[in-house]
């Protein structure tokens, strides 16, 4: 349990300097490797995150931001 609250925290903070974190964001600079799971915790303990879905300009692929509510 103390592995999640510490990936939490680092999101917190991640959060308040950045705005918005993408699953590779989060897989590449924190070693998360359960993003959903991570701002599903972070929406139960009050913060408000909004998932964008954005498209890429060149592959089509498809992923989901995050945005912490304020900080858009």
């Amino acid at each position: 349990m103390k592995k999640i609250e510490s990936q939490n925290s680092r999101l917190l903070k991640h959060f308040i300097k950045a705005g918005r974190i993408t699953q590779r964001q989060a897989m590449a600079d924190y070693s998360i490797q359960s993003l959903t799971k991570r701002i599903s915790e972070l929406r139960k303990m009050g913060y408000g995150i909004i998932s964008n879905i954005k498209q890429h300009p060149i592959t089509g692929q498809r992923y989901a931001e995050y945005v912490l509510e304020g900080r858009a």
